[in-house]
């Protein structure tokens, strides 16, 4: 099937993600009831949420927080001179000097100006421009927003968007849900999840006459995969995008983390600026990133951003009213970009404390991708490619026939059921491969971005049930 249609997009992918959830919440509730199970509680690994994962907030992003939301704190002496002056110029910026008011449609102009500069320093000097960037709730909020700006829901044939697979299932779900045929490019899983420019022309050739292909969604580094592109590889798919006139949908919230040594980080923006013209003129691109995903990993504040390139001026506009119809951004969110893209600095008195809690999260991650690969691929049946970068591990299972034949007499995709299984009977939570669009083998994606000794007990979880899984169905 060329296309994935949205049925089996948003049909399958929310009826596994809402089952699951469902599972979790009725197990945590039971256990508060005293009913006995092998474990005292479950470890859920299937969401990319590091603070539930158990890793701790930096302190001087939650200070700057606790004295923009409480100003008296300023005027104390409990918390460091810099934290509050920080404070004090971001309540400077806000209407009424308030955290509660409403500001500008596209976020506060100060913070752009940073994100801005914070975007030039990560691309060794190519320009960023405050007027092309727009401070959301999240990144996701802006993909969507774009992708409707670029779907037409009436056009026939239908438009498309190519994405890969396996992909991030909200993304695909969103998109469907927005009037797209998802077109997928398969990652090449034997080559470390390599995307394969070859992969493209076949996955665009494929829906000719089916669907129109307008956009080009890309993760990097990848989720589920883990994943990093190559700047090769980056300059391929912008070569790709400028040949086929497709516009690129860059999701690179995960940019800051990458775990092998050796292995960068190239944003799309950069690349395509260094290539020159006609690419750097002509090809359209939306960067997105996010307080979320990265060593901040502040989900819940719903900060992000998006950076448009060579967006036409006739459009312009219709996108500034279009980021404009929810009033703006989460400002505690805001603030949190702020804190992302301008951290404390050698000098500060908050720089000391905030670079161990970085450096701390950054060497747990590093620890963690270690013993995953040491660890899955100990156990038979089950394999897991390197984790370059990202918040996940996407190992393979290799289930033996009599497992497949079990789940399928059972309507159920095999890896769902083995994550079925492995809630119910030692209390762990992954995401089963089927949610992310694979098809014709087993995975399951694990949260990477966890405590050490959170992520010791998540592997000793899964060596303990797959080795039983596997014995009983051999």
């Amino acid at each position: 099937m060329s296309v994935l249609q949205d049925t089996r997009i948003t049909v399958r992918s929310m009826r596994i993600i809402d089952l699951l959830a469902s599972r979790v919440e009725q197990i945590e509730k039971e256990l508060k009831q005293g009913v006995r199970k092998p474990y005292k509680k479950v470890v859920n690994v299937s969401w990319g949420d590091p603070q539930k994962g158990g890793v701790k907030p930096l302190t001087f992003v939650r200070q700057v927080l606790a004295a923009c939301l409480y100003p008296p704190l300023i005027n104390g002496d409990k918390l460091p001179v810099d934290v509050r002056q920080r404070a004090q110029k971001l309540l400077s910026v806000c209407v009424g000097g308030s955290l509660g008011s409403y500001t500008a449609a596209g976020g506060i102009p100060l913070i752009k100006c940073k994100i801005a500069e914070f975007i030039s320093r990560r691309d060794g000097g190519v320009p960023s421009y405050p007027e092309n960037i727009y401070i959301t709730s999240g990144s996701m909020w802006s993909l969507l927003n774009i992708v409707s700006l670029l779907v037409d829901r009436q056009s026939s044939p239908k438009m498309g968007v190519l994405a890969s697979v396996p992909s991030f299932s909200t993304a695909l779900i969103g998109m469907s849900q927005l009037g797209a045929d998802i077109v997928p490019y398969y990652l090449k899983e034997e080559h470390g999840w390599e995307l394969q420019i070859e992969e493209l022309h076949r996955a665009l050739e494929s829906v000719k006459g089916v669907c129109k292909p307008v956009a080009l969604y890309v993760i990097n580094p990848g989720n589920p995969t883990g994943n990093v592109q190559s700047r090769k590889s980056v300059e391929g798919v912008i070569r790709f995008a400028s040949e086929k006139r497709l516009f690129i949908l860059a999701d690179e919230v995960y940019q800051e983390c990458v775990h092998e040594e050796g292995t960068k980080f190239v944003s799309y923006k950069q690349v395509l600026a260094e290539m020159g013209p006609p690419f750097s003129d002509t090809v359209e691109l939306a960067s997105f990133h996010s307080a979320s995903k990265g060593i901040m990993g502040e989900c819940g504040l719903r900060g992000g951003y998006v950076e448009l390139v060579n967006q036409e001026a006739s459009v312009k506009n219709y996108t500034y009213n279009l980021f404009s119809k929810d009033s703006c951004a989460s400002v505690p969110g805001q603030i949190a970009m702020d804190l992302m893209v301008d951290p404390p600095q050698p000098g500060d008195p908050s720089y000391p404390l905030c670079n161990e809690e970085s450096q701390h999260i950054k060497a747990t991650l590093v620890q963690n991708v270690k013993r995953i690969h040491e660890v899955l691929n100990s156990l038979p049946g089950m394999s897991c490619q390197p984790v370059q970068g990202g918040a996940f591990a996407f190992p393979r299972l290799h289930l033996p026939p009599a497992a497949i034949q079990k789940a399928e007499e059972e309507g159920l995709h095999p890896d769902y059921f083995y994550c079925v299984r492995m809630l119910e009977e030692v209390g762990l939570c992954a995401s089963p491969g089927c949610e992310f669009g694979q098809e014709g083998t087993n995975h399951i994606r694990i949260c990477i971005m966890t405590s050490v000794d959170t992520m010791e007990e998540v592997l000793r979880r899964i060596s303990s049930f797959h080795t039983k899984f596997m014995k009983e169905y051999y």
